[in-house]
């Protein structure tokens, strides 16, 4: 399936990445890449393949690991300078917010 990544700066831009699914496993892990848009169709300029897991730490905890594989270093030294560590560490803060809903 497609996915759409949008990173927002806090200047209020936002960097919307349109790609696809490689892999889902429920609960467990989802791949996906802005290589190909839909379908596999091939994107413009590809930026990076995330590689996401969660594993069960028992007590209600559950370890997430977000793995970015960047198309060149340019493109991870810009990724870099966009507030990546930052951006990811909000999506884990948000994604423990939903979790706390559920």
């Amino acid at each position: 399936g497609s996915s759409l990544v949008v990173m927002a700066g806090p200047d209020g831009n936002e960097f919307p990445n349109p790609g696809i699914f490689l892999e889902v496993v429920p609960g467990k892990k989802i791949v996906l890449t802005d290589a190909y848009t839909k379908a596999w169709e091939p994107s413009e300029k590809p930026f990076m393949t995330v590689v996401l897991t969660f594993d069960d730490e028992g007590e209600g905890k559950t370890r997430y690991i977000a793995r970015v594989a960047h198309w060149s270093v340019t493109d991870r030294e810009e990724h870099e300078k966009m507030g990546f560590h930052e951006g990811w560490g909000q999506c884990a803060d948000q994604l423990e917010e939903v979790a706390k809903r559920l």
